[in-house]
């Protein structure tokens, strides 16, 4: 094939990749002097037409295509010569190394370069996955990112190529599905020839852990269709608690888009560091919401204080002006109407004063549930004031027995979609001590994700997920 000439027009240089059926070929087009790549589908022996489907939905997607990290198309013919019959597409070609070359090559890559690379992958996607229909690559992995040089401090820039495996939503809705993908990187719905935006996020997911570990994910151990990637990987539990939300095998649990993750990594990245150490007391502080985690061997702590803010003041005065103003409607109209017609705004006052010591506590009340050897204590303060205490002793029928992990979910109602919060429940015994999105306090499910993982590590309890 080398010096061979395709087109009329591209003169083969060099065969980059081979199989069944397919080649990529590196070649100078005489027109212009530049390089190009060529993907080459044969007629041989083996051949499938979903296979030309795929080739030419891969033509027809890449020439509608516009991004600067995405190879660009060029031209489309068909190859009728004595010794090859079939088609050809010629696009742009990028200098660069793949992700999965320079693992083989031997380079490593620090926390801050693997979330470089995700946030470059996950703005590529938030492109494709935005057009109208979107677009799904459905083949996210390390041979498919391209890696230039090193540039100042960045890794280098991220491509995402080969768009033989995509899909387009309007593709999906009629005519036959073809399963596609590599294993180790498929989410398990696209085993069954689905394939939402999401399982692209899976694929970026299995490709960090991947380059997190050194190991291929279909080589690590699964449980409950989970990657268990945690014991070999050498990174914080922040980006280990975002690689597990990327990688779970449930759509309705994974993250559900790209920038809906890229705004979940930016999040953790805010967090700040977690420092643990078995001997030494650490502290990690939250941000975001100003949590703290006191852990080492004998002590788990978690401090959620009180979040003092414009909007919660603004609650606060708010909702106990309209709380005076029934309970002031109330006494005036006792001996105006009839006894239950004044029970009315009185009602109203009483859940009013709800929603006001609610909004209070947010301003100024504090959690703080501890674990130790002896027992579980969680306590309510209010202004430095103790005003509840719950606790357990750890020991006989009252141990630590279960840990579960409740996600976010909507419900839809009579009067619109209702939203209830992610929770972590600590279980000892019959007694259920919970943490749960609170709404100025723990602001994301990342946050829950992360205390639950804490938990579980500390106790050496697995996390059971409903």
């Amino acid at each position: 094939m080398i010096d061979k000439i395709l087109g009329e027009r591209y003169e083969i240089q060099q065969e980059l990749a081979k199989k069944a059926g397919r080649q990529t070929l590196l070649a100078r087009d005489l027109g212009t002097n530049e390089l190009v790549v060529i993907k080459l589908l044969s007629f041989t022996n083996d051949f499938e037409w979903d296979s030309l489907k795929l080739f030419e939905r891969e033509a027809n997607t890449l020439k509608s295509l516009s991004h600067p990290f995405i190879p660009r198309y060029l031209d489309y013919f068909e190859v009728n010569s004595p010794t090859i019959k079939g088609f050809a597409l010629v696009q742009t070609y990028i200098p660069a190394q793949t992700l999965e070359q320079n693992l083989q090559a031997g380079r490593t890559f620090t926390e801050a370069e693997l979330k470089e690379i995700a946030s470059s992958v996950l703005s590529i996607l938030i492109y494709l996955h935005g057009l109208n229909p979107p677009v799904i690559h459905r083949d996210i992995k390390p041979s498919n990112i391209l890696l230039g040089d090193r540039s100042g401090n960045s890794v280098g820039q991220i491509y995402l190529v080969d768009f033989g495996s995509v899909q387009t939503a309007k593709a999906e809705e009629g005519g036959t599905r073809t399963v596609v993908g590599t294993y180790g990187y498929m989410p398990p719905e696209q085993f069954g020839s689905r394939t939402v935006s999401a399982s692209d996020l899976y694929g970026l997911g299995a490709t960090l852990i991947y380059l997190v570990t050194g190991i291929h994910p279909a080589d690590l151990p699964q449980q409950d269709f989970r990657i268990q990637f945690e014991q070999v990987a050498n990174c914080s539990s922040r980006l280990t608690t975002w690689l597990r939300w990327m990688t779970e095998p449930s759509l309705e649990k994974r993250l559900s888009s790209a920038d809906k993750a890229l705004e979940a990594l930016h999040e953790m990245e805010l967090q700040g560091s977690i420092t643990l150490s078995a001997k030494k007391q650490t502290c990690t502080k939250v941000e975001l919401t100003k949590i703290k985690l006191n852990k080492n061997e004998n002590v788990l702590e978690i401090i959620i204080p009180p979040t003092v803010s414009f909007c919660n003041i603004f609650n606060v005065v708010c909702i106990l002006l309209v709380t005076l103003i029934l309970i002031i409607i109330s006494l005036s109209a006792s001996s105006n109407i009839s006894s239950f017609a004044s029970l009315i705004p009185f009602m109203l006052a009483t859940g009013f004063s709800y929603a006001l010591y609610q909004a209070i506590f947010d301003l100024l009340g504090c959690i703080r549930l501890r674990i130790d050897s002896q027992k579980i204590t969680l306590t309510y303060t209010l202004c430095g004031v103790l005003f509840y205490r719950r606790q357990s002793s750890r020991r006989g029928s009252h141990s630590v027995s279960k840990l579960v992990y409740i996600p976010r979910y909507f419900t839809e109602g009579a009067h619109g979609e209702t939203e209830t919060p992610a929770k972590l429940q600590i279980w000892a015994g019959t007694k259920n001590y919970q943490l749960s999105i609170f709404s100025s306090r723990v602001r994301t499910e990342v946050e829950i994700q992360w205390l639950a993982r804490e938990v579980s590590d500390w106790l050496g309890i697995e996390i059971t997920n409903v």
